[in-house]
């Protein structure tokens, strides 16, 4: 299985010492504050499974991202099919623990992915979604050279009314 890599950053299939940091994550108000909930232990260890199964079998998914000097998991990141959703494609997503925030390491693993991506799966285009409101990664969207389309904004059908559920897209082609 490819392990995509940075100078610091290294992209990697999940490890049972990844659940506690990982549902310590999901568990954080800050860290889901663009989510409908925040996921107990239990939720997180269950999406951990799948994740895991899904790079099994396609040998690409929601990597875990792992700092290469000190061998911390921080997060996150990759790129995943898209189900269920006004659209069709392979997305590129992100989470990251809140003490990886503000050092690059999302739009640098951002961009290992797109790499990936384009190179190795050969992929015509990769979207992005994120709340309307998460500007976060809509900055980190726009560093990695996606675009916005804004008639392609969309109500996320899993996501209960409210202000959390509108979607902005973001595109980019090889």
């Amino acid at each position: 299985m490819l392990e995509p890599r940075t100078d610091r950053l290294l992209l990697r299939q999940w490890r049972d010492s990844d659940l506690d940091p990982w549902a310590a994550m999901n568990a954080d108000p800050e860290v889901r504050e663009h989510f409908p909930d925040l996921l107990t232990h239990e939720q997180s260890a269950a999406f951990l499974t799948r994740i895991q199964e899904e790079i099994g079998r396609r040998g690409y998914g929601w990597w875990a991202v792992e700092v290469v000097a000190t061998g911390e998991f921080i997060g996150f990141t990759g790129l995943n099919p898209v189900e269920g959703m006004p659209f069709t494609g392979v997305e590129i997503g992100w989470r990251l623990a809140r003490s990886a925030w503000g050092h690059g390491y999302a739009t640098e693993a951002a961009l290992a992915c797109l790499t990936f991506g384009f190179e190795t799966l050969e992929l015509p285009e990769i979207v992005a979604m994120a709340t309307t409101t998460n500007l976060r990664s809509h900055a980190v969207m726009r560093r990695i050279g996606m675009t916005r389309d804004p008639n392609a904004d969309f109500d996320h059908p899993n996501v209960p009314e409210g202000p959390l559920r509108r979607h902005a897209l973001y595109r980019i082609r090889r």
